[in-house]
């Protein structure tokens, strides 16, 4: 089930779109989820980068020049890193940690919210929890849960 609907903020119009996974739609979705989640943590990797490298400037006694070429490149991949914390999340699903590898997809079983979850390094959604029970009530998704809409 998809939902959508606009929101206006600061001028920048926003789609929202909001959808119910499937076990079989969520495990359709993860090639494209992982390389998006790749993609992600590649960013972060060249956030610290240029963090580091401002650091180095800042220590070394750098002139204002080269100060703010350093920081405004920091502020570039900053950008580019929530930019893309974006479009992993327009596809749907919910970034719960980017250092523990850690996504969820909406879904319903029976009337009740859940989540799917997918841990880094997982070929497939293999589990799921309850809205509240994070990562630690992870149930492995089994034939008896084609309830899971």
């Amino acid at each position: 089930m998809q939902k959508s609907g606009y929101v206006l903020i600061n001028q920048f119009l926003f789609i929202i779109m909001f959808t119910y996974f499937t076990i079989k739609s969520a495990n359709e979705a993860l090639p494209g989820v992982i390389e998006k989640f790749n993609n992600l943590k590649k960013q972060k990797s060249e956030i610290i980068k240029a963090e580091q490298e401002l650091q180095i400037t800042m220590s070394s006694g750098g002139n204002f020049e080269e100060y703010i070429t350093k920081k405004q490149k920091l502020n570039s991949e900053m950008t580019k890193f929530y930019q893309l914390i974006e479009d992993l999340e327009a596809t749907g699903v919910s970034l719960k940690g980017l250092d523990q590898g850690l996504l969820d997809f909406p879904s319903k079983h029976f009337d009740e919210d859940v989540w799917l979850c997918w841990k880094d390094g997982e070929t497939e959604i293999k589990f799921w929890h309850d809205m509240d029970s994070g990562f630690n009530g992870r149930k492995p998704i089994s034939i008896s849960d084609e309830s899971l809409v």
